[in-house]
């Protein structure tokens, strides 16, 4: 087991959301691999791998028109090739940032645990629960060690996606239907998230472990808008309207899957992570969320 901090380290995905938190926080050498161009091999093979320490967080997600084939080729076989190359080259470890919904879309009654079995509902979770199995599959033939990562949805300083999407809505002026929503849903700030996947690389008792990420304060999505509006000065604005009327409503316009993000729970049991890496979130929810609202703000006003 790797029993000192690398002195080397590989990114990928280094120019992404989380990526760029996570380069710019390692010690010593940092080399950033770029796998999105079509000479991606090339980039593998030219790569020093020696006593490094790679941390993987590129990844094809959800985009328009984006088929099986597309996950399975960016996702997977990516994946096993950075990974072959690594041990053949003498990389120590891998960190493999997945997502919590290899576990699953939502949670009832009770949040996911480590030991969990798997649950991915869509090509893009089933390629990366593939691509965690293929690197298990990797370590077993090599004996590069390989720590796993899932992790919710990332709050913080330009968020794109579905958190773009909701910072837009709380930008509004209009009063939100949300108020009666008492779903749990567990988020991480990407600076802890980073502090996270650096520990994985770090720590021996890492070694061949799936962690799950999250600040152990669970939000709901009135408390989640209420947090965005108020680091705007505004009040939160909600009123209700019952659960079950908002999803017929969704449904009815093709909309069901993004409601449920809205109205359901996925809520991450971290207290193994917490206890077993000696890792705490520095920052509180509320704090996250106010600086992921203003950086929205000074965005959108230039």
């Amino acid at each position: 087991m790797t029993d000192t901090v690398p002195a080397r380290a590989v990114v990928t995905g280094a120019t992404g959301f989380v990526g760029r938190r996570l380069a710019a926080r390692l010690p010593g050498s940092v080399d950033k691999l770029a796998l999105g161009n079509e000479d991606w091999r090339r980039g593998i093979a030219a790569t020093d791998w020696r006593n490094a320490c790679v941390y993987h967080l590129a990844a094809r997600v959800h985009e328009a028109r984006t088929g099986d084939a597309d996950f399975e080729r960016d996702n997977v076989e990516k994946t096993v090739a950075l990974a072959e190359a690594a041990a053949a080259g003498g990389a120590t470890r891998l960190v493999f940032l997945s997502t919590i919904k290899v576990n699953g879309e939502q949670t009832h009654g009770r949040p996911f645990k480590p030991a969990d079995a798997p649950s991915p509902e869509d090509a893009y979770r089933r390629s990366k629960w593939r691509a965690e199995q293929a690197l298990g599959r990797v370590s077993r033939d090599t004996g590069i060690e390989v720590v796993v990562v899932r992790s919710p949805l990332v709050i913080g300083p330009g968020a794109r996606a579905n958190l773009l999407a909701l910072m837009r809505m709380a930008a509004s002026r209009m009063p939100l239907p949300f108020a009666s929503l008492r779903n749990r849903r567990t988020l991480v700030g990407v600076h802890d998230l980073a502090a996270l996947l650096e520990t994985c690389g770090n720590l021996p008792q890492a070694s061949g472990r799936t962690f799950l990420a999250g600040h152990p304060e669970p939000l709901s999505t009135p408390r989640l808008l209420g947090a965005i509006r108020a680091a705007w000065n505004r009040p939160a604005g909600l009123f209700a309207v019952s659960p079950v009327v908002l999803e017929a409503a969704a449904t009815v316009v093709a909309a069901r899957k993004k409601m449920y993000r809205l109205t359901r729970s996925l809520e991450v049991d971290v207290t193994a992570t917490m206890r077993e890496l000696a890792w705490t979130p520095s920052q509180t929810m509320d704090a996250a969320i106010a600086e992921m609202a203003l950086a929205f703000r000074d965005e959108e006003s230039h």
